[in-house]
C-alpha cells in the first residue's frame, strides 16, 4: 500500500527563536514516525493551531506508531489520528505544556488496539486524550503518569474490554475521566499528594467494569460514578 508523508517544519522567528512548528499530515500504513522538540513555546500542529495558522497534524492508516518527545515549557501537540492499532509513546519534560489529541473522531478505522502511553515531568500541565470519539473501539491499552504539581489530565474513551492506567504523584493535580462502552472496562488510579481533584465517570451497558482508585493525600475532592445500564452521571 502506498504511503504518503509530508513533514515540514516552520521556524517563526517573529515570535521568537525558540518558537518552531511542525506540521505533519500522513496517510499510510504500516507508518513510524517519531518526532521531538526542544526549547520554549513549540507546535506540533493541528486542531486550531497558530504560529502562522498551521495545519493538520493529521495521521491516517493502520498499523501506526507515533513517538513524541517535548522538552522545554510552553509546548503544545495538537491533532487527529485515524488508525487501527496504534501506538502513541508521549513523553514531556517541562512546564505549562499541553497535549490535545482526537484518536478516529470520524470512525474512520474504529481505533480498534490502541496502545497509549503518557509519561509528563513537570508542573501545569494540560492532557487531553479522547479515544474513539464516534465509534465503540475494543482492546485500548491506555497508561498515564505524571509527575508534578498542578496538573490537569481529561481522558473520555468510548471503548470495550479497555484497560486505562493513570498514576499521578505531586500536589495539586486534577483527573477528569470519562469511560464509555458495552462492558470490560478496567480503570485504576494511583496518586500520592494534596489537594487532588477526581471526577471518574465510567459507564457501561453491561455490569463487567473495573474500577480501583488509591489515594494517599489530604484535602481535595473525589467523585467515582460507576453504572451498568449505560446512563451518562455526573458529580
Amino acid at each position: 500500500m502506498k504511503k504518503l508523508l509530508s513533514l515540514l517544519l516552520f521556524f517563526s522567528y517573529n515570535l521568537g527563536a525558540d518558537d518552531n512548528s511542525i506540521y505533519v499530515n500522513q496517510i499510510g500504513s504500516n507508518s513510524s514516525i517519531d518526532l521531538e522538540q526542544l526549547g520554549s513555546g513549540n507546535l506540533i500542529g493541528g486542531l486550531l493551531s497558530t504560529h502562522g495558522s498551521m495545519t493538520p497534524f493529521d495521521l491516517d492508516g493502520e498499523n501506526m506508531t507515533l513517538d513524541v518527545n517535548l522538552i522545554g515549557n510552553n509546548q503544545k501537540m495538537l491533532g487527529d489520528i485515524n488508525s487501527d492499532t496504534f501506538t502513541g509513546v508521549f513523553d514531556f519534560d517541562g512546564d505549562t505544556n499541553s497535549y490535545t489529541i482526537q484518536v478516529d473522531p470520524t470512525n474512520t478505522y474504529s481505533a480498534d488496539n490502541s496502545n497509549v502511553n503518557v509519561d509528563v515531568d513537570g508542573s501545569t500541565n494540560t492532557f487531553t486524550l479522547d479515544l474513539a470519539t464516534n465509534s465503540l473501539a475494543s482492546g485500548a491499552d491506555i497508561d498515564t503518569i505524571v509527575q508534578g504539581d498542578s496538573n490537569t489530565v481529561n481522558i473520555d474513551l468510548d471503548v470495550d474490554s479497555a484497560t486505562n492506567y493513570v498514576d499521578l504523584d505531586g500536589d495539586q493535580n486534577s483527573l477528569d475521566y470519562n469511560g464509555d462502552g458495552y462492558a470490560g472496562a478496567f480503570f485504576k488510579l494511583e496518586h500520592d499528594g494534596s489537594s487532588r481533584s477526581f471526577d471518574v465517570d465510567q459507564q457501561s451497558t453491561l455490569d463487567n467494569d473495573y474500577l480501583w482508585i488509591i489515594s494517599n493525600g489530604s484535602n481535595g475532592s473525589l467523585c467515582v460514578q460507576q453504572s451498568d445500564s449505560g446512563t451518562s452521571l455526573s458529580c
